[in-house]
């Protein structure tokens, strides 16, 4: 995979197009080494961008590389590998997006779905693969599915093992835009950089409060609500908002 900065957006390109950008160990080796460099504090990025070259945008694992031992330790797979890809997605202090260019099947459609915003391709399309070779869809697929399109939706793809069209995938609020595919990348550049001048700490936080808000309840929430607005409160965009504000002119955040 490849990584390059557009200004403070960090543009990671998933580059296997020959494999259908599938998950194999040299992938997740990239994968941690780039979620190490971005979740330094000096790191200039205050958005990252994920797309990928080819048809397809990640076909999720690469069977390939779990033919050698069968049969295989998918549990152990999973906690040392797709498991710590998820979570280091979803604890990166800045926000997400992903532009998904074709099949987004298995594992591939969890990396989706952990992102903050994902927009697609009018060509693309996502699948629940796991059934079709008698495994149970992991990666976070049943945790963020019901949450993202309900439970009726999210056990029809995943015990049909089904796809899902990017038209589809609109209406059930699983992504947010569909794009010619053409004007994928320079369309998803134009989200992701503005992405990159909004107040950053208050994005992260935005992300955090919908994640507690599907286990709390209503006082639970308000309140959790109150301790992350306190603290939005002393920061310095915040300052800078209000004084763009009474100014009358846009804000220059700077993520802080």
């Amino acid at each position: 995979m490849k990584l390059v900065y557009d200004d403070t957006v960090a543009v990671l390109t998933l580059s296997r197009p020959d494999a259908m950008n599938a998950m194999n160990s040299q992938f997740f080796a990239d994968f941690r080494d780039v979620l190490s460099e971005l979740s330094q504090e000096e790191n200039p990025a205050r958005a990252l961008f994920i797309t990928a070259e080819g048809k397809g945008f990640c076909a999720g694992a690469d069977l390939k590389d779990q033919a050698g031992e069968m049969p295989p330790d998918l549990g152990k797979s999973l906690r040392e590998n797709y498991n710590p890809l998820i979570m280091g997605l979803r604890k990166l202090p800045m926000p997400t997006l992903v532009a998904v260019n074709g099949a987004a099947a298995g594992a591939g459609m969890s990396l989706v779905c952990a992102c903050d915003i994902a927009i697609a391709a009018d060509q693309a399309y996502f699948l629940q693969a796991f059934v079709n070779i008698a495994l149970i869809p992991d990666a976070g697929s049943t945790y963020f599915l019901p949450r993202m399109i309900g439970r009726a939706r999210a056990a029809s793809m995943m015990m049909l093992g089904e796809k899902l069209a990017a038209d589809q995938a609109l209406e059930y609020g699983l992504i947010s835009k569909v794009i010619k595919q053409d004007d994928l990348i320079s369309e998803g550049m134009v989200i992701a950089r503005k992405l990159a001048i909004m107040p950053t700490q208050a994005l992260f936080s935005i992300r955090k409060l919908l994640d507690s808000s599907e286990k709390n309840t209503l006082e639970q929430q308000l309140e959790v609500e109150a301790t992350a607005q306190q603290v939005a409160g002393h920061s310095e965009d915040f300052m800078e908002g209000v004084m763009a504000f009474l100014e009358k002119r846009p804000a220059v955040f700077k993520g802080k």
